[in-house]
């Protein structure tokens, strides 16, 4: 479903037309993962929900909007993807998959901000503290939260603190240029733990592969890192995720909306491998293709 709210952002608007760019940017995209060797849609049923109708400048009703498609999507027994619009949808989307779950889950935070400022008792939610909200609202496990990508520079040196007093994992850029191996084995890792909300803020990207963002802060991954650290949910119960901060204005080439639908293939992918895997071993007296598909003998 796409979200085409900017409502929330503090520095550039323009997140509300990335649903559209990555829809137009989706007509290069193509089924099958040749890293997982799976064909997203023999796997999954996967439909273009439409945009959500949120209003462009009331923060509170364009939340309830997201969570109760969240909320609907997420009690069909589906699983509610969110492009973005700025990263305050996460919030929206949180809190309505946590009404039909009962209960918090973890979260997988791609970006390049930890998004854990301010307060619940001060100003409302804007894309700079919705994951501070979600640990106060009790809709995340702050001890299943991993953060990944995020680097300075940083308004303050206590901007972190609120993060790290309540546990979250918090990987930095460096790490990940540093060794990409070991952050795939703690996201493989984070899975085993329990269900996951992935949301991945493109500006988690270096501005040479996303330049179409609200946030473009030099030092960041590469689209092949993202891509790795993606491939690592395979195996994990994803209840939800979201691709936010795709602002194409900035960005005349399309490579940002390109490396959004990437995102999205990413996570899809781990996904219907996830399913494939759990599937039961097909019967001996039946014939195999080579994606797993049984046939007659």
């Amino acid at each position: 479903c796409g979200v085409p709210f900017d409502g929330g952002t503090s520095f550039r608007p323009g997140a509300r037309f990335g649903p559209r760019a990555v829809r137009e940017a989706s007509a290069l995209a193509r089924p099958f993962s040749a890293a997982l060797g799976v064909d997203v849609y023999d796997e999954l049923r996967v439909a273009d929900g439409g945009d959500i109708a949120v209003p462009p400048h009331d923060m509170n009703v364009a939340l309830e909007a997201i969570s109760a498609r969240a909320e609907l999507i997420t009690r069909s027994g589906a699983t509610g993807g969110f492009i973005g619009g700025d990263q305050t949808l996460t919030l929206g989307a949180l809190r309505g998959i946590q009404r039909a779950k009962k209960k918090a889950f973890g979260l997988l935070h791609i970006d390049s901000q930890s998004n854990a400022a301010g307060g619940a008792g001060e100003l409302g939610p804007d894309h700079a503290s919705v994951i501070r909200h979600a640990v106060e609202e009790g809709l995340i496990r702050a001890d299943a939260t991993m953060q990944i990508g995020i680097r300075g520079p940083y308004s303050s040196a206590d901007e972190l603190s609120f993060a790290l007093s309540h546990g979250f994992e918090i990987v930095s850029t460096d790490e990940v240029r540093w060794d990409i191996h070991a952050v795939v084995s703690q996201v493989r890792k984070l899975v085993r733990k329990t269900a996951l909300y992935v949301t991945v803020d493109v500006s988690a990207l270096d501005p040479a592969f996303a330049p179409g963002t609200a946030f473009p802060l030099p030092g960041g991954m590469s689209t092949w890192e993202l891509q790795q650290i993606l491939r690592a949910l395979v195996g994990a119960e994803i209840i939800g995720f979201d691709v936010v901060e795709i602002a194409p204005t900035y960005d005349p080439t399309g490579i940002t909306a390109i490396a959004g639908v990437s995102a999205v293939h990413e996570i899809l992918a781990a996904v219907a491998d996830t399913r494939r895997s759990a599937r039961p071993a097909p019967s001996s007296h039946h014939a195999t293709t080579r994606r797993g598909r049984r046939m007659s003998p």
